[in-house]
């Protein structure tokens, strides 16, 4: 069996990475080819071009590098089919990846897989009728996902979010980092994101310390913000602790907080695995603000609240991102977290803790998938 596979980000390649090995356990004989990082590499691809040059072309950076982006959509293509792989899977970066699909689907019958589903779910429901003109077949990271992109013609598995196969630290490593309180802080990945929350964070975190004095402040970063942070937190009134880039403490720090202020994102998943309760908060441009209020169609952001089907994780979203009200929900989470944390086990558990790792079910929903319809078309007309 021959896959082209293609990620174009990080996050893209950890779950090529997982698929691969989940399909070369299941399936002997299978070949890939097609773009990734260093992950899927390990797992036997050899990248066509550096997966870097992907990674780059975000929104941001669209336009002075279209007419490079363009050519490489159109290189995919042309590789796809001259080698004619039995499947074509793309891994989120719809950007990129969908395009792509769209020129290999209009030019021949080759199975189209994309991994992650679009959020249609929260906003922008259309994208899932276009994406069914070019895309047969969807790998869901939520239990919720799938009647969507069924509903609108597409075969859809759900098949486990990656935070569940993420490694815990243990219960003794986080105590080994001594008692109080532990207040983590988490302002962003982004540059964008720390820059716009990083002083109301600041604030809130002063409040914090008023009511809890023995509170401990730590903010776990990436590489490409971690400067940004020290030089944010610089003026803040309350000491913090900066965890470098990629440390082995972050984990454990996790594991040890007894609650988190966070911005909007997947993070809420990594904390809901550590069992840490938390408070959401998140604010955006102007623009971006208007215009995405009123597209949202749902009445929370945040992803605990959604696989639970709860609304027990506080948010600040918007015009609602103040400081002193997030902190009195900081300190209300802290004193009675009970009910979050029902929540956060009952969204590990719909997220596939503790089964069948998710590489290995979106491998045999491929296969499952693939051989299924290779069925269907064997079967003779009218039948």
């Amino acid at each position: 069996m021959r896959v082209f596979v293609i990620a174009g980000e990080a996050s893209g390649d950890k779950l090529g990475a997982a698929l691969m090995a989940g399909l070369k356990q299941l399936r002997s004989d299978v070949t890939f080819d097609g773009v990734g990082g260093p992950l899927m590499q390990v797992e036997g691809l050899t990248s066509r071009f550096p997966m870097d040059e992907l990674s780059v072309m975000g929104l941001a950076e669209i336009l002075p590098k279209y007419r490079a982006l363009k050519a490489r959509i159109r290189q995919m293509a042309d590789a796809i089919l001259e080698t004619k792989p039995d499947i074509l899977i793309t891994i989120d970066s719809p950007d990129f990846c969908l395009r792509v699909a769209r020129l290999v689907k209009a030019a021949s019958d080759i199975r189209t897989v994309h991994y992650v589903a679009p959020t249609v779910w929260a906003w922008r429901p259309g994208r899932a009728a276009k994406m069914a003109q070019h895309i047969d077949h969807v790998l869901a990271l939520f239990p919720f996902e799938p009647p969507y992109m069924q509903a609108a013609g597409m075969d859809c598995d759900f098949v486990g979010h990656p935070v569940v196969a993420e490694p815990v630290a243990a219960d003794a490593e986080a105590a080994a980092l001594g008692k109080g309180t532990v207040v983590l802080v988490l302002p962003g990945s982004r540059k964008g994101e720390v820059g716009r929350l990083a002083k109301r964070f600041g604030k809130v975190v002063a409040q914090i310390a008023v009511a809890v004095p023995d509170a401990m402040f730590v903010i776990p970063t990436t590489g490409g913000v971690h400067d940004l942070v020290r030089e944010q937190v610089a003026h803040w009134s309350v000491p913090v602790m900066v965890l470098e880039p990629d440390t082995t403490e972050k984990a454990a720090w996790f594991r040890r907080a007894d609650v988190a202020l966070a911005a909007s994102g997947t993070v809420s998943l990594e904390l809901a695995a550590n069992a840490t309760p938390m408070v959401i908060a998140y604010d955006m441009a102007w623009l971006s603000r208007i215009i995405i209020s009123r597209m949202l169609r749902v009445d929370t952001v945040t992803l605990v609240n959604l696989v639970s089907e709860t609304r027990t994780v506080p948010e600040f979203i918007g015009k609602n991102c103040e400081p002193g009200p997030i902190a009195d929900a900081v300190l209300q989470v802290l004193a009675d977290p009970g009910a979050q944390k029902e929540a956060m086990a009952l969204t590990m558990e719909r997220l596939g803790v503790g089964g069948q790792p998710p590489g290995l079910r979106a491998a045999q929903a491929v296969l499952d998938r693939f051989e299924q319809a290779s069925v269907e078309d064997d079967q003779p007309e009218g039948k």
